[in-house]
């Protein structure tokens, strides 16, 4: 029964791996190629490349620690390749914070003058944040490689090692708790903006099925879509930070089919919300359709 879910899981991941690659890819392909034809690039669509050039590194990693976990390969603990995760997972969870910013800033109503200055400001303001952030992470990663190292083997070694006996060094209390913060801070900030968002996209759909009589709202299903996209969103984005959570707990051992699920769970939102962004942008529905429509005639 275990050899027989090991198959599955395996067949699970590399289904993953695939869609998540073939959909970022597809992301940074059609705007890469209006950045060439335009010479410019829309806030959004810059931090949709951005955001999908860091899924397919995440993905990578996430294939690695699938096949670590099955043990097809074996797993090597070495700080530079630690740091190098650190830093696409902080880059991803960051970008991703800052879709929920521009999305929340762009469609929300919420009658407050900072709100309303961010409205204003959040095109112009997106380039900034998503270079700051680059240099951040990295600036992060780098500061804190050696007690982000300890916590790593403290948690992989005893993940991927049923027989892990090595006596590794406590961090301080103080590295500990900023390391912390910075985990948890992009969470708080996408909570603020992914719920002020939901509420209104909610409070505006009430407000449109009270004063439609008789028949739908034309603009109805719009705001019900982008809400349930929102929220798709949301819980995705909270189930990868669960799932980081539970595996640095070390509350898993190798080989347990919860351990297992949750690395595949881990994996699934940078591939299935890649696939939810390019049903709800209308450029990339238009090009996936035009592709898709190709690859027919070709065939």
């Amino acid at each position: 029964m275990l050899q027989l879910y090991i198959i599955a899981h395996l067949i699970f991941s590399v289904i993953q791996f695939l869609v998540g690659v073939l959909a970022n890819g597809f992301i940074v392909v059609v705007n890469g190629t209006d950045l060439i034809r335009q010479r410019k690039m829309v806030p959004l669509d810059l931090l949709l490349c951005c955001l999908a050039t860091s899924r397919i590194g995440l993905q990578m990693v996430t294939i690695y620690f699938n096949l670590v976990a099955l043990s097809l390969i074996e797993f090597s603990p070495v700080p530079g390749n630690f740091i190098i995760f650190m830093y696409v997972h902080a880059s991803e969870i960051w970008l991703a914070t800052w879709l929920s910013v521009f999305y929340c800033a762009k469609i929300a109503t919420i009658a407050h003058p900072l709100f309303f200055w961010l409205k204003l400001r959040i095109s112009k303001l997106m380039p900034w944040l998503i270079c700051g952030t680059l240099i951040y992470t990295f600036l992060t990663s780098v500061f804190h490689r050696k007690h982000a190292w300890i916590i790593s083997q403290k948690s992989w070694l005893g993940f991927f090692s049923q027989n892990a006996t090595t006596q590794i060094e406590d961090i301080p209390v103080l590295q500990f708790a900023l390391l912390f913060i910075e985990f948890i801070m992009p969470l708080l900030i996408f909570l603020i903006s992914a719920l002020l968002l939901v509420f209104s996209l909610g409070r505006h759909t009430q407000q449109m099925r009270s004063t439609a009589t008789g028949t739908r709202h034309p603009g109805m299903s719009v705001y019900i879509s982008a809400l349930l996209s929102i929220l798709s969103f949301l819980v995705l984005y909270l189930s990868q930070y669960m799932m980081a959570a539970l595996v640095l707990s070390q509350f898993f051992k190798i080989r347990n089919f919860i351990a297992l699920f949750c690395i595949l769970l881990f994996g699934s939102y940078p591939s299935v919300h890649s696939v939810i962004l390019i049903l709800g942008n209308p450029k990339l529905k238009q090009n996936a359709k035009k592709f898709l429509l190709h690859s027919k005639c070709c065939q």
